[in-house]
């Protein structure tokens, strides 16, 4: 299949913001594609080479791109380096570049049989895979060779679109929903079979590999999908609420409360015998990052294969004492690992299982998944299962809560212990809900945001970014929605790096998936996910987080926002607090301010 092909329908998406039309171009390019490379163009359509938790990287810098695009285009690098500045897109930058040189170049004295046959995807996909693959001496110079001669045979569009893909700017807006909806549409020719398709991308985390089965194998393969140790799941996720009554109300009476961990919730695999991984809730492998957390868990737990969540904490070790969150983000390194495993010892709280020994739990009841955990976890001072109790009071709930505070977590979670308590992989629902600290007075909790945008500063700000518009997770329109703008909080070294920070996600328009009234100075790609604390929730007539759904023609926003310091990276956009989380805490705030003014 022609390169062309696909860059014909990036065009088109490219050109819309619409989520039908970006689904209709692509059940067009489904329905052509062979199916044998159906998970090819997947990969590349999310602008990568491979699923998001395998970690191989093209490792290209912008100079390794600058001198390939030099090198095909047959200029010097400073022309390639100086309109680069001017423009700020590499992929452009290649189009301009490439279009001039052939221009230039005499290709038409040669006959139709002595030119180089068109592109295709396997080669661009193939060239890309290598690239990924050439490590070790003498790999910079060989991934410029394969890169050089990729664009040599690209059209000046193609070879703006394989640099693109190349340095991670590809930016289509196209969300993981937006292919679910097409890969549904093109093989099973209605949305109906959704559910299903959209459960085997939860259990795997790897659209590419939904697709090829659909492709080659049908729906049924994916009705008939299990977990596979080694591929991640993508986590169940909690709703919440403040009060332990409604709590009780929503799970029939009775439920099991466990600790909320304030550390890194993590997904263990074990494959075959020997292999154990780890993956952080964003899909990311970090195994390398926790040695000491493998071998406890290798001796705590027996099964040949399984994969079971839990929760990574820092603890001290001579009181054992859980320490805060941002202990434990001192093992995030790449370097000095034992090192840091040993001023910062870690530990493991288990709270379920997913799959074992060939068992696929998912789809067994949250009692029996627990069950099965605690008859088969060898608890030790290092791997715990997670502090449990069966409440069927608002009372008992309440005093547990505070108990699991007293004890240095963020709260409890509450599980449902009905027949329908399966494992909703990639799903938020009322199954679970977080019950946290401080939810009890106006907004003293935290939230989870995205950066969607930036506004320069003045004074000492002035030059830099200064502020950031921040927007909350619309679930069910797969969008952002503005709660807030922030500049408080910030450290003067913040505010000096914000701009590098932000730099790689900048774009010249609107996000497709950002809905703002606001327009900033800058508009960033919804990547980045920091906490804030504001004074309270209120009616907003310019955000549009919670539209029209407490007042007609209003919003919700954070009143009086503060940066808490803690970037979130171990969350994705998509685990951000949600705008129906923001309507339940403006929905509680109110109701609170009604108890208390009918006591007073």
């Amino acid at each position: 299949m022609k390169y062309s092909e696909l860059v014909e329908i990036y065009d088109k998406i490219s050109q819309t913001t619409k989520r039908l039309e970006m689904t209709d171009a692509l059940v067009r390019l489904f329905t052509k594609c062979p199916s044998e490379l159906i998970d090819k163009v997947v990969y590349l359509t999310q602008g990568r080479v491979y699923p998001e938790f395998i970690q191989l990287e093209l490792g290209m810098a912008d100079k390794m791109i600058i001198k390939c695009i030099a090198s095909a285009a047959a200029i010097k690098e400073s022309e390639v380096e100086q309109q680069y500045k001017s423009i700020g897109d590499l992929g452009t930058v290649a189009n301009i570049m490439l279009s001039r040189g052939k221009k230039q170049a005499t290709l038409d004295i040669f006959s139709s049989a002595q030119k180089k046959e068109p592109i295709t995807i396997e080669r661009v996909y193939g060239d890309l895979e290598r690239i990924a693959k050439t490590q070790g001496p003498g790999s910079q110079e060989e991934k410029i060779r394969i890169l050089s001669d990729l664009l040599r045979d690209a059209s000046p569009k193609e070879a703006m679109y394989i640099i693109r893909t190349v340095s991670g700017t590809l930016r289509l807006g196209i969300a993981d929903m937006t292919i679910l909806d097409a890969l549904t549409i093109t093989f099973v020719g209605t949305k109906d079979a959704r559910q299903i398709i959209e459960r085997a991308y939860n259990l795997s985390s790897d659209l590419g590999m939904v697709a090829k089965l659909l492709a080659t194998q049908g729906f049924q393969a994916l009705k008939d999908f299990k977990p596979l140790p080694g591929r991640p799941i993508r986590p169940m996720l909690a709703e919440r609420l403040s009060n332990p009554k409604e709590i009780l109300e929503k799970m029939d009476g009775k439920c099991a409360v466990e600790y909320k961990y304030d550390g890194e919730r993590v997904q263990i695999h074990k494959i075959e015998k020997n292999s154990i991984l780890l993956f952080s809730r964003r899909l990311e492998n970090i195994t390398h990052h926790y040695p000491d957390v493998i071998e406890f868990v290798s001796k705590a737990i027996p099964l040949d294969s399984y994969i079971i969540e839990g929760e990574i904490v820092a603890f001290d070790p001579d009181t054992g004492e859980l320490l805060p969150f941002q202990e434990l983000m001192h093992r995030r390194r790449k370097y000095g690992v034992e090192e840091a495993m040993e001023r910062y010892p870690a530990s493991v709280r288990l709270f379920d299982i997913l799959y074992g020994n060939g068992i696929d739990f998912t789809i067994e009841p949250y009692p029996e998944r627990r069950d099965f955990l605690s008859k088969i976890v060898k608890e030790n001072e290092r791997v715990k299962l997670a502090e449990q109790k069966i409440v069927d009071n608002p009372e008992d709930l309440e005093i547990f809560f505070h108990e699991a505070v007293s004890d240095g977590c963020e709260g409890v979670i509450v599980k449902s212990l009905s027949s329908e308590s399966i494992y909703r992989a990639g799903a938020r629902g009322w199954l679970w809900i977080k019950y946290k600290r401080d939810y009890r007075s106006e907004m003293i909790d935290t939230v989870d945001l995205v950066i969607v945008g930036g506004f320069m500063g003045t004074g000492r700000r002035a030059g830099k970014i200064g502020s950031l518009l921040l927007a909350a997770y619309d679930d069910e329109e797969d969008t952002f929605k503005t709660v807030c703008k922030c500049a408080t909080g910030f450290t003067d070294e913040d505010i000096k790096n914000m701009y590098n920070i932000f730099e790689p996600y900048i774009i010249n328009h609107k996000h497709a998936r950002v809905d703002s009234k606001i327009v900033p100075d800058l508009w960033i790609t919804p990547i980045k996910v920091i906490e804030i604390i504001g004074a309270e929730i209120t009616l907003s007539p310019i955000h549009t987080c919670g539209l029209n759904a407490i007042k007609e023609g209003a919003g919700l926003a954070i009143r009086f926002p503060r940066f808490t310091g803690r970037w979130r990276d171990d969350k994705g956009p998509e685990d951000a607090t949600t705008v129906k989380e923001i309507i339940e805490m403006y929905k509680q705030q109110l109701k609170k301010l009604r108890e208390e003014r009918e006591v007073s």
